[in-house]
């Protein structure tokens, strides 16, 4: 085989891996189409540390992911559109919450089933939300009932 013939074949190979990575992370993030899962919606006050391509989970385990977010500016309240994995299905009584890991943990959404015998049918919204708790704002609120409490307690002695 010759020099160029060589290196034709070279870069085919490297070309062949190159889009064979670029198909594999788009798999990752949900860029590629399919059929393994359906769209569903949800309005929050706040999606503070959401971002898209934030995991959504049921039970701790990871089933979708949020592929979009959107300011509605009539209600200013966050739009979210997450997908579910096909074969999970949520009933429509179902709440929607955005929570964290821990203290200093990532963010995610998870979902508490309802106990509804209907479920969700795709596109369709999950009404029952509660937005992100900044332990900011937590923090504030303990701190400032503690110093209320102190003083409530230092005038009536």
């Amino acid at each position: 085989m010759s020099e160029s013939a060589t290196e034709v074949v070279t870069g085919a190979g490297v070309l062949a891996v190159a889009l064979g990575f670029l198909v594999f992370a788009g798999q990752g993030i949900g860029l590629t189409g399919g059929g393994d899962h359906y769209e569903l919606t949800a309005s929050f006050r706040s999606v503070e540390g959401v971002s898209v391509g934030t995991d959504v989970r049921l039970a701790g385990v990871k089933i979708g992911t949020v592929t979009s977010l959107a300011l509605n500016p009539q209600s200013f309240f966050a739009d979210a559109t997450i997908t579910v994995k096909n074969g999970v299905n949520i009933p429509d009584d179902s709440t929607i919450l955005v929570t964290s890991e821990g203290l200093l943990g990532g963010s995610f959404v998870e979902i508490l089933p309802g106990g509804s015998p209907d479920d969700l049918a795709p596109g369709q919204e999950i009404e029952d939300t509660q937005g992100a708790v900044s332990l900011i704002a937590l923090l504030m609120k303990f701190v400032g009932a503690a110093a209320g409490n102190g003083d409530a307690a230092s005038t009536t002695q």
